[in-house]
């Protein structure tokens, strides 16, 4: 969340940096956070001067009963009983102030940087990069297409090629769960696994350390990551025992440095994980949600990075080359979006998506979110840098990114790689799928 500081000391910039994310309200939510603030501040004031006056009290009433002054004791007795009952009203009132405050926090979201551009909606977003216009499927050399690839062979949509080559099983994962939980099967669940091993192996080479985190998180991770209070309705909770089912493994990964005072020297600190990802994706209907183009479940490696405020520009820039780098060897066609305010997560400072383009479909697919989010994590965390030079503290940056969601890459993969004798696997699966085409006979 927004920090205090930032908010009474840059009340302007947060208040044009709402207006740009269309956050409605803006004004009257700053305003009602500093009113706020103010109350909480004079009650810690009275609470404090109350305080040292009912010690100097006290200290007197011991210097009157040694003097035999009993009766006059006890009207300071009587003082010192009558401020602490006052004292007790204002931690109370403190109490209720800073609950307050910190509800009000909650529900404001993060300010985007200067770079991100005015836009409402997805229309509005930017196109930073892009390829080529022509692919030539099969060529060993990555290019550089336009917006609209031409991808002659993408015929069929993924739905029907992984019927046709008993991939993916849609209706038996209705059997057994429900929509949105398909069933892999055969070489899909193979294609699955290289991807989720070469996904991985990518990160190691990239310095990331990898992480088997838990699937299942408390409401204090949810909380410290963002999506508490933001996105419970999103998240499966299983009430008895009051945990979340991750929509992301950001959560837990992110979570390990909650409540941490980090070294400089120890920074940037990288980290990556894969896991399942559970969405309820409350609202979601019609021709976007089918076959993998939205799930409930699905496999996601996560890049997540700790860093300091004044490097961690270059780590967002380092992690978008990475998420680049893995599409250029798969050799999808591609491009790379700067979200505008209006499009950008509660959490988000400035946030760059990856798509990837599906011929078959006529539209480009989601496939990862490349996030900065300066301290507004890191202050919910707790999450702090111990500088070197100083000795003293102050708040990391967190930064995150699928890298890569599988359900849309996989989409893509067969998509754009139909060809008349089967699915050809991209050159640098081959070693994880142990073929080089997928079809029927095999």
């Amino acid at each position: 969340m927004l920090t205090l500081k930032l908010i009474t000391e840059e009340t302007e910039r947060v208040i044009a940096g709402l207006e740009k994310k269309h956050f409605a309200g803006a004004h009257q939510a700053i305003e009602e956070v500093i009113a706020v603030d103010k109350t909480r501040r004079q009650a810690q004031k009275e609470l404090d001067q109350n305080l040292s006056d009912a010690k100097k009290l006290a200290a007197e009433i011991g210097m009157l009963m040694k003097q035999g002054k009993r009766e006059e004791a006890e009207e300071v007795k009587a003082k010192v009983a009558a401020l602490k009952e006052t004292s007790k009203e204002l931690e109370n009132k403190k109490e209720t102030a800073e609950q307050e405050l910190t509800r009000l926090l909650c529900q404001i979201p993060n300010i985007p940087y200067d770079e991100v551009p005015e836009g409402t909606c997805a229309d509005c977003n930017w196109v930073v990069k892009s390829n080529l216009k022509e692919c030539v499927l099969g060529q060993d050399t990555v290019g550089n297409w336009d917006a609209n690839p031409v991808v002659e062979t993408a015929k069929l949509p993924h739905w029907e090629l992984a019927k046709k080559y008993n991939l993916i099983d849609f209706d038996l994962g209705v059997k057994i769960t429900g929509a949105g939980f398909p069933v892999y099967r055969g070489k899909g669940a193979r294609l699955q696994r290289a991807l989720i091993d070469f996904f991985l192996d990518e990160a190691q080479k990239s310095g990331y350390e990898e992480i088997m985190p838990p699937t299942v998180v408390n409401a204090a991770s949810g909380y410290g990551t963002g999506q508490l209070p933001d996105k419970e309705g999103q998240m499966y909770h299983c009430e008895v025992d009051d945990l979340y089912l991750i929509p992301t493994a950001e959560v837990p990964v992110t979570n390990i440095y909650r409540d941490v005072i980090l070294d400089e020297k120890d920074l940037p600190i990288k980290n990556c994980a894969y896991t399942q990802c559970f969405r309820r994706e409350a609202g979601s209907y019609g021709k976007d949600v089918r076959g993998l183009n939205r799930l409930h479940e699905f496999s996601k490696i996560e890049i997540v990075r700790i860093d300091t405020p004044e490097h961690s520009a270059e780590s967002h820039k380092e992690m978008l080359a990475h998420v680049e780098g893995l599409l250029q060897k798969l050799k999808l066609p591609y491009r790379i979006l700067r979200l505008c305010g209006g499009d950008q997560s509660f959490t988000s400072a400035i946030c760059y998506d990856f798509e990837v383009y599906s011929e078959a479909q006529k539209r480009w697919l989601e496939v990862s979110s490349v996030s900065n989010f300066d301290t507004y994590q890191a202050n919910r965390l707790k999450c702090r840098v111990r500088r070197t030079a100083t000795g003293k503290t102050e708040l990391c940056h967190t930064l995150n990114g699928s890298a890569l969601a599988l359900p849309r890459i996989v989409a893509s993969i067969l998509e754009n790689n139909q060809t008349p004798d089967g699915i050809r696997v991209p050159k640098v699966l081959v070693p994880y799928m142990g073929c080089e085409i997928i079809n029927i006979e095999n």
